[in-house]
């Protein structure tokens, strides 16, 4: 039994170390030469012709920049122009076109209110000057500022008019 496990061990060992291994034998012996030369031939023809799109691919290229240098076309333009495609291409969306209608609405509504809170706010003011208390309160300020005034003016004359005399 134990030698059941033990060469059960080394198969599975050697299983996972060389898979690659075993899979390119299984491969090997499931085509025939003749299969493998031509797999071999069609590869090398497909590699060559990717070598050939690559070529003309980067011939193309280079004539592509040839052509926007002459007509002045730079990356600072094409990125201008493919924002301003961008830009027009999102402004024509569904989507913006109501998210835009409602801000605007929701802009009106909210100037609408602030003009409200302001006509609110300049009635309080007026019935606020008009009111028992302030009407006393202005009294005592332009009582104040009216002895302040005597105060500071009249000493004055008074320097001025000893400094006349002498």
């Amino acid at each position: 039994m134990e030698a059941q496990a033990q060469a059960l061990l080394e198969r599975q060992a050697l299983r996972e170390a060389d898979e690659e291994v075993v899979t390119d034998v299984y491969l090997t012996n499931m085509i025939s030469e003749e299969e493998r030369e031509e797999l071999k031939a069609e590869l090398d023809k497909l590699e060559d012709e990717i070598a050939t799109l690559r070529q003309v691919l980067a011939a193309k290229e280079k004539h592509l920049v040839e052509i926007k240098q002459k007509l002045g076309i730079n990356l600072m333009n094409e990125l201008k122009q493919n924002f301003s495609k961008s830009w027009h291409d999102v402004q024509t969306t569904t989507a913006y076109k109501k998210t835009q209608e409602t801000l605007s609405q929701a802009g009106q509504k909210a100037t609408a209110a602030i003009s409200n809170v302001g006509t609110v706010i300049s009635k309080k003011f007026g019935d606020m000057r008009n009111s028992p208390t302030f009407k006393s309160f202005e009294e005592k300020v332009e009582t104040t500022v009216t002895s302040l005034k005597h105060l500071i003016i009249f000493p004055i004359f008074q320097v001025h008019s000893a400094f006349s005399q002498i």
